[in-house]
């Protein structure tokens, strides 16, 4: 239990350093885009290269990915029908709120959490695969469709799965993983040091994140939706995932807990940039994001006194 707290602890030190350095303003206006593009783009795939590259492919698309997989559907029908029936919100909104009750923050506290308090970070690589390979281009695509437009489309799509980063890191490192190839050093010392720095770089840019935001405002007059996904968010999503891991996929030990603490995961981050994108469900997005940050950590050190 001691080291569950040592990691969670050292993930909210390099936070609040990134709230200090966001409110005095060291690295500039565009510190957070900056950083975030760092390890969007270089950092979190070489991290994802390395350690696929050295583990287990049958672990990766075992179990863990199955559960984060029906229990993210689960949750996004969820609150698609209840904010049909009770808020009538119109579908694209309703697209961005159940999005923000879903789908976790699998890369820039996933993967830290993975590292620091799981042990291992191959542990967040099923539900980032999840994520990025089939949730989230389903989800724009249910956006474009909403939204009426047209100049995506499926080609637009699988571009933007082909073309994904952190997929190419993923489908590589699992390609050398399945191939049983040794990498050479001269390759592999580059890449580690890369990937040394993306869960810092992530960690920094979310406590940057965090500068400034004001939740739940009653004008905005979206508070029922904020509270309705950040419920399914941090309590259906974990109990729909517990249940899974127990029931269904017979998981136990570090593989239980794994399971329960990536689906307690706060909202993604993008899923605010997405709502912005379309102009729909902007507050919803952004006020979810934080609300679930906020509340969201505390509850993955009540789920680590239960499990872990």
């Amino acid at each position: 239990m001691f080291g569950v707290i040592e990691g969670f602890a050292a993930i909210w030190v390099v936070i609040g350093v990134g709230y200090l350095v966001g409110r005095r303003g060291v690295l500039g206006p565009n510190a957070r885009p900056v950083l975030n593009k760092l390890t969007f783009n270089v950092a979190s795939p070489a991290l994802l290269f390395v350690t696929l590259a050295g583990s287990d492919p049958y672990a990766v698309l075992g179990p863990q990915l199955w559960v984060a997989g029906i229990s993210a559907f689960i949750v996004l029908a969820l609150y698609w029908l209840l904010t049909r029936w009770w808020l009538r919100r119109s579908p694209a909104e309703r697209t961005i709120g159940a999005m923000a009750a879903s789908t976790v923050n699998s890369a820039n506290l996933g993967l830290p959490i993975a590292t620091y308090v799981l042990g291992d970070p191959a542990l967040a690589a099923p539900v980032i695969l999840f994520q990025l390979a089939v949730f989230t281009p389903l989800n724009l695509s249910m956006m474009d469709a909403a939204t009426a437009r047209t100049g995506g489309g499926f080609l637009g799509v699988l571009k933007g799965i082909v073309t994904n980063p952190m997929i190419i890191g993923s489908l590589l490192g699992l390609a050398v993983s399945l191939a049983r190839w040794e990498v050479p050093a001269i390759v592999m010392t580059p890449l580690n040091l890369l990937a040394g720095a993306s869960v810092p770089a992530m960690l920094l840019a979310f406590g940057i994140s965090l500068v400034g935001s004001t939740p739940l405002r009653k004008a905005a007059g979206r508070r029922a939706d904020v509270w309705s996904a950040t419920a399914l968010k941090l309590v259906v999503h974990p109990l729909i995932a517990l249940a899974l891991a127990v029931w269904v996929f017979q998981l136990e030990g570090e593989h239980l807990f794994a399971a329960v603490v990536l689906a307690a995961l706060p909202t993604a981050q993008n899923i605010f940039v997405n709502a912005s994108r379309y102009d729909a469900g902007v507050t919803v997005a952004k006020d979810t994001v934080l609300v679930t940050t906020v509340l969201g950590i505390p509850l993955m050190f009540l789920v680590a006194a239960l499990l872990g």
